[in-house]
C-alpha cells in the first residue's frame, strides 16, 4: 500500500468531525474528541512509517523486505523523531539519515515561512498528546490543535519517504 493512502481514513475522520466538534459546547467532550483523533492520527503515522520502510527494503531484496516487515511489526509507538532517526533510519545508513535531515529541513523552511509553525514540534506535540490521552485520559492539545499538528506533522512522513529513495 502506498504510504499516503494511510492518511485517507484519518483525513476523512477529520472532515466528518470538524463540523460536529465545532458545535459542541461541552469542553470535556471536545477534549475527548481531541484525544480520539490524536490516537487515530499517530496510528496513521506509524502505519505510514512501516509502509515506507517495507517498500524501501522490498525494492532492495525480498528477504530483506521480509526481515524488515517482521522487525517493524514491533515498533509500536516508537516513532518520536529521536527513535525514528536514531533507531530506524540510521539502521539503513548515515546516507539516508542525512537525506532525511536535508528533506525535513527544506520542508520546515517552507512551513515556517508560510504557516509560522515548526514541523518537528507539531509532529512531537501530536505524539505527546496521544500518549497523554491513552495513559492519563487527558490530551494536551485542543481538537483544532490536533488537526493542525496532524496536517503539519505529515511533513515528517513525507520527508522520510523522499529520503528512503535510492
Amino acid at each position: 500500500m502506498a504510504y499516503v493512502n494511510r492518511f485517507v481514513p484519518t483525513d476523512d475522520l477529520v472532515s466528518h468531525l470538524q463540523p460536529v466538534v465545532t458545535g459542541i459546547l461541552d469542553e470535556s467532550l471536545k477534549s475527548k474528541y481531541a484525544g480520539f483523533l490524536a490516537v487515530n492520527a499517530v496510528t496513521v503515522y506509524e502505519l505510514a512509517i512501516k509502509d515506507i520502510f517495507k517498500e524501501f527494503s522490498n525494492k532492495k531484496n525480498s528477504v530483506f523486505g521480509f526481515f524488515i516487515e517482521k522487525y517493524f511489526a514491533q515498533i509500536n509507538g516508537r516513532i518520536v523523531l529521536k527513535d525514528l532517526k536514531g533507531q530506524h533510519i540510521k539502521s539503513f545508513g548515515d546516507k539516508y539519515l542525512d537525506k532525511f535531515e536535508k528533506k525535513l529541513k527544506a520542508r520546515e523552511k517552507v512551513i515556517l515561512r508560510t504557516l509560522r509553525k515548526d514541523v518537528r514540534s507539531c509532529y512531537s506535540n501530536l505524539i505527546i498528546c496521544r500518549h497523554k490521552y491513552v495513559h492519563a485520559g487527558t490530551p494536551t492539545l485542543s481538537f483544532n490543535e490536533v488537526v493542525e499538528n496532524y496536517d503539519i506533522g505529515k511533513e515528517v512522513i513525507h520527508s522520510l519517504h523522499e529520503a528512503m529513495q535510492r
